[in-house]
């Protein structure tokens, strides 16, 4: 678990399977991840994650608001997946609900993931990518200090050539 002043990172547990299912269907959410994913398809991914972190101590935890014990979303590290282009390596992301996004909450969680990671894992660096149009993530990548790879930018490839968000861009963090 790691905490911050306004949240709670942690495993999934069975009161967020819904909450987070709203989140992955909402389209202002979806939209940037290439469409909406079903409550069974959240069902899935939390059981993945939940078996991740139990196996090798870290994953996308579900993120908590501490003022109200809400569910907002998720923030974590995963293992980037073999058919993507900046394989090897471990990946920090997060996906919020509308509501909590523009209040400094990504970032907030993402810097706590980020000095965990290089807390925790025997990593020179970690990395994150998201659209090349998704400029709001790409500035919370920005303000945990993170810097843009160009060399590593890569077409997503399960998106297809004219999907407009096919073309990604990583941002590394190296190890203080």
């Amino acid at each position: 678990m790691i905490e911050t002043e306004r949240l709670i990172l942690r495993a999934f547990g069975e009161a967020d399977r819904a909450p987070l299912a709203a989140i992955n269907a909402d389209t202002r959410v979806s939209d940037w991840l290439g469409g909406a994913i079903s409550a069974q398809q959240t069902n899935a991914a939390i059981d993945r994650i939940n078996a991740q972190i139990a196996a090798i101590g870290y994953g996308f935890f579900a993120a908590e608001r501490k003022a109200d014990g809400k569910l907002i979303g998720m923030i974590g590290l995963q293992p980037v997946r073999d058919e993507l282009p900046p394989a090897p390596g471990v990946e920090l992301g997060w996906r919020l609900t509308p509501e909590a996004q523009g209040t400094g909450l990504a970032t907030e969680g993402a810097a706590a993931v980020l000095a965990w990671g290089f807390a925790n894992l025997d990593r020179d660096e970690l990395i994150a990518f998201t659209a090349l149009s998704n400029l709001r993530s790409q500035a919370v990548m920005r303000r945990i200090g993170m810097a843009h790879d160009p060399a590593r930018d890569f077409d997503h490839p399960v998106l297809a050539e004219d999907h407009p968000l096919r073309r990604h861009v990583v941002f590394v963090a190296r190890r203080p």
